[in-house]
């Protein structure tokens, strides 16, 4: 059995303008131990599939329409009540947010934050949880911890604040981190220092990672396996070389046009022309092709399915009829 299965996942917002369906029959399996990538251009739906699985939407008036989220030993965590998912929340699943500044709590001392998950979920006393929250900042190599231990989270710099918020989502030792966009208000040296941060956990302790980004060379360098997303829906999905390599899907191949390379210095780089579908309103039939340079009738007209092409290697799909015949 997969560590975690999302299947016909359908999640919606409510606003005055109508509703939006920010993930709309989203399918994926995570098994132990691997590094998933979901990438795409902002607002694509990544985050809010992420944000699903633990049913965190921080207020927003949205729920999970349709589909389930099956953890292994837990069960559907969408049938599952919200004091259960406290419960899961840190110990199964762990989410590691985008901006670390907002993701703690500014009013508390480092250490003490980290020592509530841990009592939180455990029968550790505080003494005994404040050593365990030394140990987690030793892990993640945060500079003179025991000095860290004691401040507030606007003294420390962005990376030190990442490497914290790591530091809970380790607490309890989950078998899975869903890690949103965890590098992009870093710099360069940094964000290398976290996603190595991130394989050294992996490779020690067998922890599964979904990593969202939009960054594709982060997903060359880092993940096993990779899913594209466009208005709320995966087009191409398969191993991270299956995908950069032998990218099937227009949307996908312009993503990769769209990089800077060594090979293109002093050419212009290639941008998608057009906007991203609203997700109130989408386009009918292939939700990329009032941007796509090959559409034709047929992908107007219904939605493509996310199916293997003929003479793809294995795990390879792709939701596009190019080439397809159908």
């Amino acid at each position: 059995m997969p560590l975690l299965s999302v299947q016909s996942l359908k999640t919606e917002f409510h606003g005055r303008r109508g509703i939006a369906r920010a993930v709309d029959d989203v399918s994926f399996d995570i098994e132990p131990g691997e590094i998933f990538g979901i990438v795409g251009e902002s607002g694509c739906g990544k985050s809010a599939t992420c944000r699903s699985i633990l049913k965190l939407f921080g207020g927003a008036d949205a729920r999970i329409a349709g589909g389930s989220i099956t953890l292994d030993g837990v069960g559907d965590l969408v049938a599952l009540p919200e004091k259960r998912m406290g419960d899961v929340r840190g110990s199964k699943v762990s989410f590691i947010f985008q901006d670390p500044l907002t993701a703690l709590n500014p009013t508390m001392r480092v250490g003490r934050q980290i020592a509530e998950i841990v009592m939180r979920h455990s029968k550790a006393s505080r003494k005994e949880a404040g050593q365990r929250a030394l140990e987690l900042l030793r892990d993640v190599k945060v500079t003179s911890p025991e000095r860290r231990l004691m401040a507030y989270p606007h003294e420390l710099s962005g990376g030190l604040r990442q490497r914290v918020v790591i530091a809970m989502a380790l607490a309890l030792q989950p078998p899975l981190i869903i890690a949103d966009e965890p590098t992009t208000a870093l710099d360069v040296t940094v964000q290398d220092q976290i996603l190595r941060l991130l394989l050294e956990r992996r490779d020690r302790t067998g922890t599964a990672i979904i990593l969202v980004t939009h960054d594709l060379g982060v997903v060359a360098e880092v993940c096993d396996r990779v899913a594209v997303m466009y208005g709320g829906q995966i087009v191409e999905t398969g191993s991270t070389d299956q995908v950069l390599q032998g990218a099937a899907h227009p949307y996908t191949r312009a993503l990769l046009a769209a990089l800077p390379s060594a090979a293109m210095r002093g050419r212009s780089l290639t941008p998608i022309e057009g906007i991203p579908p609203s997700l109130i309103a989408p386009p009918p039939g292939c939700r990329f092709a009032p941007r796509c340079a090959h559409a034709h009738d047929a992908c107007r007209a219904a939605r493509p399915a996310l199916a293997p092409r003929e003479g793809s290697t294995p795990g390879h799909l792709d939701a596009c009829i190019l080439e397809r015949g159908t």
